[in-house]
């Protein structure tokens, strides 16, 4: 129970919580809300970090394991370890959410996961606890997860706008379009700075082939990305930089990948996966980015033993290898081999050893030209991408790599058995037709002749 010296309060969802200094109170609403809402406030609970409550404590440590960093753990660890000293002071809503921040400090991701699943039962207006979860559910790609964890809390906070952003997000992550659709048409009514449902509708309308609407969506409510982390608004540009790359406005997505997407926080993973994708994306259409690579490989290559998650080395590795840091992506592919080798949680080792390992093999081949290999080696991962966590949209990387690279090996049956679903499922993209229009050519098949959007 908390002691004489602690305050019981409520956060402004409404949940019960227990503070040493009233006035961190603040801070600590800026975090929950600042979170679920994808704002940069989220780091104002740093400036209460000087009061010891369990719940202040442990919003910090997670602020610092969102690094995700090699040494996000270790600068977690005075503040969650702060927080478990003090939890007996806190209720147990809070002693919950402490334990569930330690276990992903501890590296424990099940632990982590069992306990957000346990606080969305007992306590689902805790839409902090929920969103983090789901963050860990989508890194492990359980994406049914993501979605039940994100239905738990419907009867007691459907009025939040931001659980359903999140929802959207589950119900587009299972290819549940329409729910996806509905749950963030909901959110965006409920508050139209919902940039996390943008992202979802974003989603739905690329998977359904919906380019020029999806465009004009995303330019309508671009005006409201203020205000949010750097992962937000550049994932966000991002998205419109795919709906753009679709139509071969070439020449608008380098702008945008330059204004936008790349120069926000270079220090931060997911900026720097963002940047990553989007050249090799760029690359694989056939378009030249001149001298881009080399400055997010200066970032990258600070990052050659990080392995805090699968999908991002992997990033890491292919855009070290298409700046030409050879040595360097040869050397954090040996340290992901290594880290592989030491996994002892039976997901984990999975993931690693069977999907990470042999997709890093085939990318940095594609990076290097040897094409037979990245067919081969890509081709045993592809199957079983999604455990490497990751979106679809973010994953169709590694499936455009791949098909460059069966296309190159001289693989043109395989590509066009391939890419004519596609290109059939995504009438309004230009780019897929122009990959027929080649692949039907050098088969000798009719060319189609497509209007330009």
């Amino acid at each position: 129970m908390p002691s004489s010296t602690h305050t019981r309060m409520t956060d402004s969802l409404g949940n019960s919580v227990t503070l040493h200094d009233p006035a961190s109170a603040a801070a600590l609403n800026d975090f929950v809300e600042g979170f679920i809402a994808c704002e940069a406030r989220a780091v104002n609970v740093l400036n209460a970090g000087a009061d010891t409550s369990p719940i202040v404590q442990a919003s910090c440590a997670a602020l610092h394991m969102f690094a995700e960093s090699a040494d996000a753990p270790r600068n977690a660890r005075p503040f969650i370890d702060q927080a478990l000293a003090h939890a007996h002071q806190a209720s147990e809503r809070e002693q919950r959410f402490v334990a569930a921040v330690a276990a992903w400090v501890d590296g424990d991701l099940p632990g982590a996961i069992a306990l957000h699943e346990e606080q969305a039962r007992l306590h689902p207006r805790d839409l902090a606890s929920l969103k983090l979860g789901q963050y860990h559910l989508f890194n492990r790609g359980d994406s049914p997860g993501m979605l039940r964890l994100a239905l738990q809390a419907v009867p007691a906070a459907a009025d939040v706008p931001y659980l359903h952003g999140m929802l959207a997000f589950g119900w587009e992550q299972c290819h549940l379009l329409d729910h996806a659709e509905a749950s963030a048409r909901h959110a965006i009514a409920l508050c139209h700075k919902e940039p996390w449902a943008h992202h979802a509708l974003a989603h739905v309308m690329l998977t359904q082939g919906r380019i020029r609407e999806g465009t004009d969506f995303m330019a309508s409510v671009s005006d409201t990305w203020t205000g949010l982390n750097s992962f937000m608004v550049t994932h966000n540009w991002w998205h419109q930089a795919l709906f753009l790359l679709e139509q071969d406005r070439h020449a608008e997505v380098l702008a945008l990948y330059d204004a936008q997407v790349w120069g926000v926080v270079k220090e931060y993973t997911q900026d720097q996966i963002n940047a990553v994708s989007l050249l090799a994306r760029l690359e694989l259409a056939g378009v030249g980015v001149g001298p881009r690579w080399s400055d997010v490989a200066d970032h990258l290559a600070l990052r050659l033993s990080d392995h805090v998650l699968p999908f991002l080395d992997l990033q890491y590795l292919y855009g070290l290898a298409r700046a030409g840091r050879t040595e360097a992506a040869r050397t954090l592919l040996h340290n992901i081999e290594a880290h592989a080798a030491t996994r002892t949680e039976a997901h984990e080792r999975a993931v690693w050893q069977q999907v990470c390992v042999p997709a890093a093999h085939g990318l940095l081949a594609h990076a290097q030209g040897d094409w037979a290999t990245a067919v081969q080696q890509l081709g045993i991962a592809l199957p079983r991408l999604i455990e490497i966590g990751g979106s679809h949209a973010q994953r169709d990387l590694f499936h455009q790599i791949w098909m460059d690279a069966l296309q190159r090996n001289g693989q043109w049956v395989a590509v066009q058995n391939v890419l004519q679903p596609m290109a059939n499922a995504q009438l309004e993209s230009m780019r897929l037709a122009r990959q027929v229009g080649v692949v039907n050519g050098v088969l000798g098949l009719p060319v189609e002749q497509r209007s330009p959007l």
